[in-house]
């Protein structure tokens, strides 16, 4: 067995687990640890829209573990039931995160944009793709293959755009918890560690399709030059 196969095996199924492992973990610990500003993450949500001009906003109670995300076409910040009701480190952090995002739309960011216009295509192009690469692969047909990667890489720009959007979010939460107050001393740190280990999961995605789509041009290139 190559080292290269171990490396690939190694991201593309290790990396991921790890990467949930990690943001679950961190989590559960700090969703444990109460936040001295006693506020829920409903409450932070509010305080943060409401400081930052976005009345219009809504905060509301959505369902499952670590569902929580903004939504810009209704313009509401959705948090999971723990995070809304509960007053904690970790529920600060995420609820601040989403907003993060509310803020990111009134000031039309421009990486932000660039993902909202890519979300469509990304979606079709990356159901598609491996319609083509199978086809091209088995029926060693380089053509289809190439339509397949050429989909595909719409999928990884997506991935890879998403990168900026998550890590300027967070920059933006740990700006407002702290100026705002709601966090002290330690749970500025703390907060960081939640942050941290849920911005892991996009890198793990992004270092999975792209070496995915790697893999897929090496086989390109390989049947290429054999016919």
């Amino acid at each position: 067995m190559s080292y290269s196969f171990l490396i690939y095996f190694a991201v593309i199924l290790l990396l991921p687990l790890y990467a949930q492992f990690k943001v679950k973990s961190t989590y559960k610990k700090y969703a444990k640890v109460r936040s001295t500003s006693g506020m829920t993450g409903a409450q932070v949500a509010r305080l943060i829209l409401d400081s930052n001009g976005l009345q219009d906003v809504k905060v509301v109670e959505s369902r499952g573990f670590l569902s929580d995300h903004y939504n810009p076409m209704t313009k509401i910040v959705a948090l999971s039931s723990s995070n809304y009701h509960e007053a904690s480190v970790a529920g600060t952090a995420i609820a601040a995160h989403e907003v993060g995002h509310a803020i990111q739309h009134k000031e039309a960011y421009s990486f932000l944009k660039f993902r909202h216009a890519l979300v469509p295509v990304a979606n079709i192009s990356s159901n598609a793709s491996w319609i083509f690469v199978l086809i091209g692969i088995f029926a060693n047909l380089s053509g289809m293959l190439l339509l397949g990667i050429a989909l595909l890489a719409i999928g990884v720009v997506f991935q890879i755009v998403t990168l900026p959007v998550e890590f300027n979010a967070s920059s933006r939460a740990m700006n407002q918890i702290v100026s705002l107050g709601v966090i002290r001393n330690e749970e500025e740190k703390h907060a960081k560690k939640v942050l941290n280990a849920a911005a892991m999961t996009y890198v793990a995605a992004a270092a999975v399709a792209v070496l995915e789509l790697t893999r897929l041009i090496l086989i390109y290139t390989g049947m290429s030059r054999s016919e």
